[in-house]
This record gives structure tokens, sequence and C-alpha cells, in this order.
């Protein structure tokens, strides 16, 4: 379960995640206001998702982003921002969700990026987008899954292909990718959220690892 020590308004206690008849569910309560009066009421946010090591993942991702707006009392009582598709009751029964339910259907990251892009592009210099979009744009069409639900294997190819401090800076614009994409509704989570490729000391170039290995000198 996820907890916070922070007590911001609108908080109470932390948001959870739980098992209903296999499928995650995310739980938590908030104060809102209905006919003059502030009363605490409690939401439940049905994912869909089975209750999978993989999804607790997922999931936890969106615990943490919902847990971060009930801190600072800015949560989407609409529930949106979390998840576009979402079952939502309050101070109901807990709706019962057939884990074989289909989830909306996600875009590829090479389609998210080339939106991410456009909307960057007004806001970076013309050196900055042609230069540092574009060196993205082609390590992202060369991962060995353009799906969301690969990101461990994406984050791999990363470590294997790049520098650690390119692979860094490639998986800091992905997450931030999609982070904007979560925020505009077209995604649901962002599997990169708690992902970090910590760069050791020494290490500073930014250009991809010779696929040939290691050369020996010759004597």
């Amino acid at each position: 379960m996820h907890s916070s020590s922070k007590q911001g308004k609108g908080s109470k206690r932390s948001v959870q995640f739980k098992n209903t008849k296999g499928c995650l569910q995310i739980v938590f309560s908030h104060l809102v206001e209905e006919s003059g009066e502030t009363k605490r009421k409690r939401f439940y946010l049905s994912t869909g998702y089975e209750d999978t090591p993989l999804n607790r993942q997922l999931v936890g991702d969106t615990v943490r982003i919902i847990q971060r707006d009930v801190d600072y009392g800015e949560v989407d009582l609409s529930l949106r921002k979390y998840k576009p598709a979402v079952l939502l009751t309050i101070n109901s029964s807990i709706p019962l969700i057939s884990p074989n339910t289909p989830t909306q259907s996600q875009p590829t990251l090479s389609k998210l990026w080339e939106k991410y892009s456009q909307f960057k592009k007004p806001q970076v210099s013309p050196s900055t987008y042609c230069k540092d979009f574009t060196k993205h744009r082609n390590h992202i069409s060369k991962f060995p899954s353009n799906e969301l639900k690969d990101a461990a294997l994406i984050r791999d190819y990363l470590l294997e292909k790049l520098t650690l401090d390119a692979a860094k800076r490639c998986l800091t614009q992905v997450k931030a990718c999609c982070n904007w994409a979560l925020e505009e509704n077209l995604i649901e989570v962002n599997p990169f959220l708690s992902m970090t490729i910590k760069k050791p000391k020494g290490f500073s170039e930014d250009e991809d690892v010779n696929p040939f290995g290691c050369i020996p000198l010759l004597r």
C-alpha cells in the first residue's frame, strides 16, 4: 500500500489499491462540497487490470499521482486525469470488473513522441528541436517494441545499446513525453514514471556504444 507522511488539504488517509475479485482497484477519500456543505466522500477507481506483479507496478504509478494530488488538494474529481475509461462509484458498493474486461487501446510510443514533439516545438529553439528531438525520435524508432507495456524491455535496450549518459537522457525524455500524454488523457498510466538510470562518476559522453565492443590493441 502506498502511504505518505504529508497531510494536505483533503487528506485523511493514503491512497491505496486492493484486490477485488481478482482485479486491482484504487480507493481513496477526499473532501468535496455539496449544497454548501463540505463532506468527505470515498472514491473507488476500478482499473480493470488483473492482480499481477506487472499490473501492480502500473497501478502503483497511478496511486502515486493521485496521492500527490490528494496531498496538495488538486484532485480531479472526474478522475479523467487518472483513467479516462474508469468506472467510478462514490460511497457505494465496490463494482465488480471482470479481469478480461478490455482496456482502452494505447497509442504507440512513436505516435506519442510525434505529438509531444509538435507540442514542444514552439517552446524550444529550432536548433534544439532539430538536434535533440530528432535524435530521440531516431532512438525510439529502433526500440525492440513500441508498446508502453514493454517499458522494462525498452529500458534494458537503452542500457545495452547506449552509454549510461545517453540512456539516461533518452529515458528522461521518454518519461517526460508520457507524463505529458497522461495529462492530455492520451494514455492511462506512465509505465516509465518510476524508472531511473543512475550514472556512475566519470561517465559524461553522449554517444552510442560501439556495437562491435572493445577491440584489443595489436602488438
